[in-house]
């Protein structure tokens, strides 16, 4: 049963000793290596997104080894309710609407902040993965009044995801052959679900920009409908695990334990950045400590906003357009600071080959969206005399790009294990990750039915999976950096699209500047 919990009910704050930790030897650890192929491993990450799709596969469909799958979700709540398509979350074949809304702003994040840097063709794929999803995201607010989560057909609904996740992981099967319950959930005004909306007016916002100069009747369809789906979520605010239908349908996969406030104003600050309305300015400023913006953790990923919420909304103070937003880089800076091994902050936790660590499993999910964090803190800071302010030091950009460069290396093989953490990237990687459609026979190879059962045996195999999913970055190691290559270990060999949604923005912002220190912003 794959339980991929995001711990936010208490921050691991251990100091680093300096004896064995100090900035410089953490940051030059690893200088001499050879240089990595960022841009080979921007293009497999983003490969990724295409064996995780949903729906009917287009012409273009690189991942040959998947097909066509889910053409009817959204029937369970009627026959005029269209949910084909978006991306697979994980190794299973439910589709959660809370992280794949997350995916989608991180991704457009990271075309809108570094797509500068992405070969051309690479930013198209990745505009491409970015619409796969706000096609999907567009057809839960297809409805008037809804946003689709879970089946019901009560006015004002919202989905939270669609697929029965006990039933789901209960078997072992491609996503092409499910004859599992595909149980669409909602929220609605008498069951709301801020979060899931507020995230996925964060992600139609963000997306908007992506596609503003090639697209832009899409990009004004996007923005539309961002707005109402905050307007929805601040009008009906709750959170979704608080009702015990939804919860039972969530839970334990996906918990909103951080609660909705965050995505409300991460929801308005993507509405600020891409629509310029003062409106979503000043309900930032006057909501912000009432919805917990000083909030400080060291982490950021699906349920928690706080971190990067502080970094977007702080460039406005940066840049000096807005001086009365100072409060969001203080809390910005004090986030950093908790990664900066020589500051007199409490600091998150790295393990002895200095990989950023946070327990729960799934711990890449953490690498890939701090690293973000910085770089993106990093380029703001970049074109202005702001510092980190950290006590008793002061820190640069340089320190953040490197600090992200050093985990990035890490996850592409630079670590103890001397082994890369994305499939199909340098001579050594995961064979047996847990995925269901990477590990069974392709359609292609074996078009007949395989049940719900009768993949267990391939479950169970010891072999690699036959079907590599080019790109997928697993869970990864744990504390002691080990990795063992476990197919049913799902805390480390697991991919997620959340996982691998920022890494695309740090990789191509390194494939334009793989030498912190000397980089073209």
């Amino acid at each position: 049963l794959c339980v991929r919990v995001l711990l936010v009910s208490f921050v691991v704050a251990h100091a680093l000793a300096p004896s064995a930790c100090s900035a410089t030897s953490f940051f030059a650890a690893g200088a001499s290596r050879p240089r990595h192929d960022y841009r080979d491993a921007l293009s497999k990450s983003i490969l990724f997104f295409e064996g995780q799709r949903s729906g009917r596969l287009p012409p273009e469909q690189r991942a040959s080894w998947r097909g066509d799958s889910g053409v009817s979700d959204g029937a369970a709540a009627g026959e005029e309710v269209d949910l084909e398509g978006g991306y697979y979350d994980a190794g299973d074949n439910v589709k959660f609407g809370f992280p794949m809304a997350f995916t989608a702003t991180m991704l457009a994040w990271s075309v809108v902040e570094f797509g500068e840097h992405m070969p051309p063709g690479e930013r198209r794929h990745a505009a491409g993965a970015v619409r796969w999803a706000t096609d999907y995201l567009l057809k839960t607010l297809a409805h008037p009044g809804v946003i689709f989560m879970q089946a019901s057909r009560s006015p004002r609904i919202a989905p939270l995801h669609v697929g029965d996740p006990w039933k789901d992981h209960e078997c072992w099967e491609r996503p092409e052959d499910m004859d599992t319950v595909r149980t669409v959930y909602n929220v609605s005004a008498a069951r709301p679900g801020s979060e899931v909306a507020g995230e996925t007016a964060a992600a139609l916002a963000a997306a908007s920009m992506v596609f503003r100069d090639d697209d832009p009747e899409y990009a004004e369809t996007l923005l539309a409908s961002a707005r109402s789906a905050f307007e929805f979520a601040d009008t009906y605010k709750g959170a979704y695990s608080d009702d015990t239908d939804l919860r039972a349908g969530g839970c334990p996969f996906y918990c909103d334990f951080n609660g909705y406030q965050d995505e409300l104003l991460w929801g308005a600050a993507w509405l600020r950045r891409a629509s310029k309305d003062d409106t979503f300015l000043q309900y930032i400023q006057n909501n912000g400590k009432t919805l917990g913006a000083e909030d400080n953790t060291n982490e950021f990923g699906w349920d928690n906003k706080h971190a990067g919420l502080n970094v977007l909304v702080s460039k406005e103070f940066i840049e000096g357009e807005a001086l009365f937003l100072q409060s969001f880089k203080d809390y910005a800076d004090s986030f950093i600071c908790t990664l900066i091994p020589e500051s007199s902050s409490p600091h998150i936790t790295y393990t002895p080959g200095g990989m950023i660590y946070r327990p729960g499993g799934s711990n890449m999910q953490h690498v890939t969206a701090i690293s973000f964090l910085l770089l993106t803190y990093a380029k703001y800071l970049s074109k202005s005399s702001h510092t980190v302010n950290c006590g008793d030091i002061s820190v640069g950009p340089e320190t953040l790009q490197l600090l992200a460069k050093k985990q990035i290396d890490y996850l592409l093989g630079d670590n103890p294990m001397k082994m890369s953490y994305m499939v199909g990237y340098g001579d050594r990687y995961p064979q047996r990750i847990h995925h269901r459609a990477s590990s069974l026979p392709s359609i292609r190879d074996h078009p007949e039915l395989i049940a719900c059962k009768e993949g267990t045996p391939y479950f169970k195999s010891s072999g690699s999976n036959p079907n590599p999913l080019i790109g997928a970055v697993v869970g990864g190691p744990g504390e002691d950096d080990a990795y063992e290559d476990d197919r049913a270990d799902f805390r480390k060999s697991e991919p997620t699209t959340y996982i691998n949604a920022p890494l695309v923005g740090v990789l191509a912002y390194f494939v334009g500047n793989p030498d912190p220190g000397n980089s073209r912003h």
